[in-house]
């Protein structure tokens, strides 16, 4: 049975008879069928029948309905309803805005509005340098999304991708106090998009592009960039690099290896590929051999696509060709941001001495992290029901934090770097060890360090 996970709680509201035997019977029924118990309730009871909530985790939906099966198959018990508690949790949408000035009275509303407000805008006229301190921009993100590349799920559009969005905008108020607002646009347009986000830009102190799909992402990020005067982060390019460098950095500490003399394979050349190879390249990695649906990109290939074509222009020095499997012989690293189940365990072997193994891919990983164990010295993913979670939210509030505060106008390779290195501090020598590569999301001092080393202090 796989691991139960949070995401796929439910809560039951049972109906049983009078007896207290009857509770525990279900108890042990949904522990029999995998599931885990985590809150018990008697919501109404009388001398005809109890009235019982149970809240137990499932791995997925279909082991929630088996969950819900073996309660009711409990004699005396009837299954009234069911709820799914993360539907629950998203009823009305999780973020909201609330203001930050008392409006008590006239006096309140002519000075947070008309007539005062006309004075803040005429001296923002005049001296346009001052919004930022003046206003929501110096301390607001646009979470920018087209919906064309939604976590695992692919292209859902952007009223699906909304959810996620609005997910964003709140680990943005909880790790770093930014107001971020959930932007989906309705448009796969390159020209549109690009478009759009200039004509809101105004209102922003930064854009974090979310979940646009590779290669339209690339030239997206690239003439925002150029057009805008304020920071534009892809965090399924950037903020992926940024942990997954930090998380590697401390794995090889742990492997007794340096960056500058490992081979690394990565599989997966899209937007988080490429971001990731190109920070890796930046910290001195020198045999990075990337594969993906044509095999080990190779710079003598010239059926590539352009993207690729330039992903393999600064990778695979030893020009190898062929399969995953031919990637991984003799690499010290397996990086993967691509699909799953792409890595039979058996192929690390393969690898070089004690070998790191990254299945980053999600929900489900390019490898069994409990299978990798069994042959790498080191296994990360991005799952929450394993060591070692490689997870964004180490890094993208803490790089808008500095990025707001310096005011700054673009966001630069060396900060990335800088960002990086303050994730692996957090880890300290004492700490650290094959399980433990990476600080938890709710490490006092993560988001705090990452912002400081982008602002350079």
């Amino acid at each position: 049975m796989a691991a139960t996970a949070s995401s796929y709680s439910i809560t039951m509201r049972l109906h049983t008879a009078a007896d207290n035997g009857v509770v525990g019977a279900v108890a042990s029924a949904i522990s029999a069928a995998g599931g885990i118990v985590t809150g018990i309730d008697v919501a109404d009871s009388s001398a005809a029948r109890l009235v019982v909530d149970v809240t137990c985790s499932a791995s997925d939906a279909e082991h929630a309905q088996q969950l819900e099966a073996a309660a009711e198959s409990v004699e005396g018990v009837a299954v009234h309803r069911v709820s799914d508690r993360t539907f629950l949790l998203h009823i009305g949408g999780k973020i909201e805005v609330t203001s930050k000035v008392p409006l008590r009275n006239r006096d309140d509303l002519s000075m947070a509005y008309t007539p005062g407000v006309g004075r803040v805008s005429l001296a923002l006229a005049e001296n346009p340098g001052d919004v930022p301190r003046l206003t929501i921009k110096g301390n607001s993100v646009a979470v920018v999304t087209d919906g064309s590349a939604v976590l695992g799920l692919g292209n859902v559009g952007p009223g699906a991708a909304l959810p996620v969005m609005e997910g964003k905008a709140a680990l943005f108020k909880r790790f770093a106090d930014i107001d971020a607002w959930p932007i989906c646009l309705a448009s796969q347009d390159t020209d549109e998009i690009v478009r759009a986000v200039e004509m809101i830009a105004p209102g922003f102190g930064g854009i974090n592009l979310e979940d646009i799909a590779a290669p339209r992402c690339f030239e997206i990020e690239r003439r925002l960039r150029e057009s805008l005067d304020i920071p534009v982060f892809h965090d399924d390019q950037h903020g992926t690099a940024i942990v997954v460098l930090a998380a590697l950095t401390n794995a090889l500490r742990v492997v007794k290896k340096d960056i500058t003399d490992v081979r690394i394979a990565v599989s997966g050349g899209g937007a988080a590929g490429t971001a990731i190879v190109t920070l890796l390249l930046a910290a001195g990695a020198p045999d990075i051999v990337v594969w993906d649906r044509e095999g080990c990109l190779s710079r003598d290939d010239e059926t590539l696509p352009p993207a690729k074509r330039e992903l393999a222009a600064m990778t695979n020095p030893r020009q190898v060709r062929g399969d995953l499997r031919a990637a991984l012989d003799g690499a010290d690293v397996f990086i993967g941001v691509s699909g799953p189940r792409l890595l039979q365990a058996e192929w690390i072997q393969d690898m070089a001495d004690q070998p790191v193994v990254f299945a980053l891919a999600n929900p489900d990983p390019e490898v069994d992290p409990a299978e990798a164990q069994k042959y790498a010295a080191v296994v990360a993913s991005g799952r929450s029901d394993y060591p070692n979670q490689i997870n964004n939210v180490l890094a993208f509030p803490g790089v808008f934090r500095g990025l707001l505060d310096a005011r700054a106008s673009e966001i630069t390779l060396d900060m990335l770097l800088r960002a990086a290195e303050a994730i692996a501090l957090v880890v300290k020598d004492d700490e650290l060890n094959p399980a433990f590569i990476i600080p938890t999301v709710f490490h006092p001092d993560v988001q705090r360090k990452v912002a400081a080393a982008v602002r350079g202090v």
